[in-house]
């Protein structure tokens, strides 16, 4: 996942969060303000019809009270109870008079909320109001239980006053701000989440530009980043980072000159040396120890001069080789490689091809020298039949030399490509290896583009592959 990705998603998290307090927050604010606004609408109502009540009490003028006090829109109830001690079960059982505002519907509390407003006199609570053939109405209840005002004093008389109104346009407020928020919510997230992915891509897009020049980088070519003009931390990044291209630069300079400097200083004494051990061998007479000396000496003479090679030619892959990149015809080149060896070597090497001719994108002197470290490998590795073999995975062009050789353990093939590395020591100093072939197969092939990769077991070989750009075959005229 990448860092625009990631930035946008934790933008969208925090501004979920934030939305869900926001939204909570707003929710739970207006439903206890709508609550609060119903309940002291109906002590007021209550309030009244108490007064009213009082004022003018008879038992027939009940429905008179509740029509001249309570508005439409609240419903009201008084239920006289005769009892010296009611209990829950009067309210049903034992009501002398009852007025009802609704389709002569009477409201019905669960007994607990009735002995509730026994002993502390007054209740709220919610209740079911049948509507006939449609759903039943929630209410929010506000009663209250006082003396009848005509009560005998040596009799207690109790009046309930109840007074209710429907929670239905609280609750439609409350279901049409959580749809209206939910809605909100999802579109300034939408919008959100597009914003911050592209503002975030365009902020990221000097990062993106500084990382695909990055990748262009190469040590040899004085190549830079392009340093944005906006003075900000990208600009810096990028200054900081050309600052340090160019002390890399310096040192892979140096030390490449000391490289190329002490691989041409070796060279004199090493052909003086081979000169000498050559005119004693031939002009002068040795005795067998001498000449077993001398031997000795050429052997090592012309070890030394394959490790300089090798080291100039590691120079001029960090100073810089000069490549002559075009369109080479693998099929030929690699059927002479194989004829090349055909005099001096016992064994096979052969070329397997899916076409007559295959064009890649290569140096031709440097794609010959790959394959021929890697066949020479494969023959100093013990192996008898050698196949160069022609892959074409799409647009790209893969080469493996496969050998029947003793095979690599797996312990050193992470470590092949890398300088003066050898398998075996003892072999490959006989043989006379500088363990510098591979690093160079490596750094030709990378310079050309392309890949190499290895795969060994003990006793069954090992496969070199060379995966190398796929060219278009030339004009015939230009070939």
């Amino acid at each position: 996942m990448n860092l625009r990705t990631r930035i946008t998603l934790l933008t969208l998290l925090v501004l979920s969060l934030s939305l869900l307090v926001i939204g909570a927050s707003v929710y739970a604010l207006l439903q206890r303000y709508l609550y609060q606004t119903l309940r002291a609408e109906l002590q007021d109502a209550i309030s009244q019809v108490i007064q009213q009540y009082q004022a003018e009490f008879t038992i027939g003028s009940s429905g008179d009270v509740l029509n001249k006090v309570l508005p439409p829109s609240v419903y009201g109830e008084i239920d006289l109870l005769i009892p010296q001690n009611p209990t829950p079960e009067s309210f049903v059982n034992e009501v002398i008079a009852t007025t009802s505002r609704t389709l002569g519907q009477r409201l019905l509390l669960p007994p607990g909320d009735y002995a509730q407003l026994l002993q502390n006199k007054e209740v709220w609570t919610t209740a079911l109001l049948p509507q006939g053939d449609r759903p039943p109405e929630r209410l929010l209840v506000h009663g209250v239980l006082i003396k009848s005002p005509t009560a005998p004093l040596n009799q207690d008389t109790w009046v309930a006053i109840f007074v209710a109104k429907p929670l239905r346009p609280i609750e439609s407020t409350l279901a049409e701000l959580s749809r209206v928020f939910l809605f909100t919510s999802i579109f300034v997230l939408t919008l959100g989440g597009v914003l911050t992915y592209l503002l975030v891509g365009r902020t990221l897009e000097p990062l993106e530009a500084i990382t695909q020049k990055a990748e262009e980088v190469s040590i040899k070519g004085r190549t830079r980043l392009p340093e944005p003009d906006t003075h900000d931390e990208v600009a810096a990044l990028a200054r900081a980072l050309n600052r340090m291209l160019e002390r890399l630069e310096h040192a892979f300079q140096t030390q490449s000159r000391f490289l190329a400097d002490a691989s041409h200083e070796l060279r004199t004494p090493i052909t003086a040396i081979l000169g000498h051990v050559g005119y004693l061998l031939r002009r002068t007479p040795v005795n067998d120890v001498q000449r077993e000396s001398l031997e000795t000496i050429r052997r090592e003479g012309e070890r030394m001069t394959k490790l300089v090679t090798d080291l100039l030619d590691l120079a001029g892959s960090e100073g810089g080789w000069r490549f002559e990149v075009r369109p080479v015809e693998l099929v030929g080149l690699l059927s002479e490689l194989a004829a090349e060896y055909t005099p001096t070597f016992d064994g096979e090497v052969r070329v397997e091809t899916p076409q007559d001719e295959v064009w890649v994108e290569a140096d031709d002197e440097r794609l010959h020298q790959v394959f021929a470290n890697l066949v020479s490998n494969a023959i100093k590795a013990g192996a008898r039949h050698i196949t160069l073999r022609v892959l074409l995975p799409g647009d790209r062009v893969v080469v493996r030399v496969i050998d029947d050789g003793p095979g690599i353990p797996a312990e050193h093939l992470p470590h092949l490509f890398e300088r003066f590395y050898r398998v075996d020591k003892a072999r490959d100093r006989a043989a006379g290896g500088s363990g510098l072939g591979l690093a160079i197969v490596k750094a030709i092939v990378e310079a050309l583009g392309g890949e190499v990769w290895v795969e060994s077991e003990v006793g069954r070989g090992t496969t070199f592959s060379v995966s190398l750009r796929r060219a278009t075959a030339p004009p015939p005229h230009l070939r």
